[in-house]
């Protein structure tokens, strides 16, 4: 740096404010003729004002007001410890998250292996079922030949059917809770929940009574299980005569219907599942699907792996330009005019706190009365 005084600088700009008087010829011809000028002006220089991107602490300063800088020279540091701990811990975050990758990775690699096993067992379990495809029996009403439909069109078929079949049982269940709900089959609600238990008991005792016979323990355990079995036995028998009796009339037929349709609405519904589980055989089956719905999520987790670590990769990219632009660099050349900084000082950012001058070019403002 080079060390510019004050009364240099003015030494110029009066050198140049005659020169511009005599090039106006406002200075006689006749250089030995004194004569006095009086005026006022201003002389001015570009100034660019310098301002940190970041606030912080100062803990360097190497220039001070009248030194020449040039473009890029240094002019102050700022403290950028926290910014350089931030910097290391998103080092090691790049290197968890690359461990990360290969973790899920290997996981992916695994997943396949298990789909191909899967895919292999399942069809050798369907070989006999393939080899017999063609050859299976349809009702007479089929007009399309057995082979006609992929396999994969049958199983949208038999999922279609079991989402209807569903829809049908819960519409009848709810016809029937509505009839269960009616005043005028309370009598008969009760009738049936007490046939039902007659019903229980009758089975366990009858159940019981057997055991006794074929113990072979004496006449007691026979008398006591066959007095029991007696009891349930009259008691079953009173339970269904009471239900005839109460079922005689239009309500109590209403409910007998509502539970037919439930259990014709149930059994269509479970004959709907059988047949959806007939038809996944193969790449088709349970076991396949739910080994390449883990491939799946192993390749989603891959995916979610590497962009944790751009993430990782960007957070470090913003630390490295932070660090950097705690290090103030003069963007021009020129003098230093004002430092309104000193070391452990802390500045906000976007404040200018010095002024450079560019003194190769300068401004000069002469009022001449």
């Amino acid at each position: 740096m080079i060390k510019v005084k004050n009364k240099i600088i003015a030494s110029i700009f009066l050198g140049l404010f005659l020169l511009s008087l005599g090039a106006c010829n406002i200075l006689p011809a006749d250089t030995e003729t004194k004569v006095a000028i009086e005026g006022s002006g201003q002389i001015s220089a570009r100034e660019t004002g310098i301002a940190p991107e970041l606030g912080g602490k100062v803990v360097e300063i190497l220039v001070g007001e009248g030194d020449a800088v040039q473009e890029g020279d240094i002019l102050f540091r700022m403290d950028d410890a926290i910014y350089q701990a931030q910097y290391e811990e998103a080092v090691a975050a790049i290197g968890v998250a690359e461990s990360a990758i290969e973790g899920a990775k290997s996981q992916l690699r695994a997943a396949q292996v298990q789909l191909e096993m899967a895919i292999l067992g399942a069809r050798l379990q369907e070989q006999p079922i393939r080899a017999s495809a063609w050859l299976g029996v349809i009702p007479d009403e089929f007009t399309l030949p057995v082979w006609y439909y992929e396999t994969d069109e049958t199983i949208l078929a038999a999922e279609s059917a079991v989402e209807d079949a569903q829809a049908e049982l819960e519409l009848e269940l709810e016809d029937l809770a509505q009839e269960l709900e009616e005043a005028s089959n309370a009598d008969l609600v009760t009738a049936e929940e007490q046939l039902l238990k007659a019903r229980t008991n009758y089975m366990l005792a009858l159940q019981t009574q057997a055991q006794a016979v074929n113990a072979n323990s004496g006449e007691v355990l026979e008398s006591v299980a066959q007095e029991q079995l007696d009891t349930a036995e009259a008691e079953l028998d009173r339970a269904q005569r009471e239900y005839d009796r109460i079922l005689t009339d239009l309500a109590s037929e209403e409910l007998l219907d509502a539970r037919g349709q439930v259990a014709v609405a149930r059994a269509y519904y479970n004959n709907a599942l059988d047949y959806l589980d007939s038809l996944r055989t193969g790449e088709q089956s349970l076991q396949v699907v739910a080994a390449r719905t883990a491939v799946e999520q192993a390749e989603s987790g891959v995916a979610q792996a590497e962009a944790n670590l751009a993430r990782a990769k960007a957070g470090l990219r913003i630390l490295e330009v932070q660090i950097e632009k705690t290090v103030v660099y003069a963007p021009v050349s020129g003098v230093v005019l004002t430092r309104n900084l000193e070391v452990g000082e802390t500045i906000a950012a976007g404040g200018p706190v010095i002024i450079i001058g560019q003194l190769e070019v300068v401004k000069l403002v002469v009022y001449v009365p």
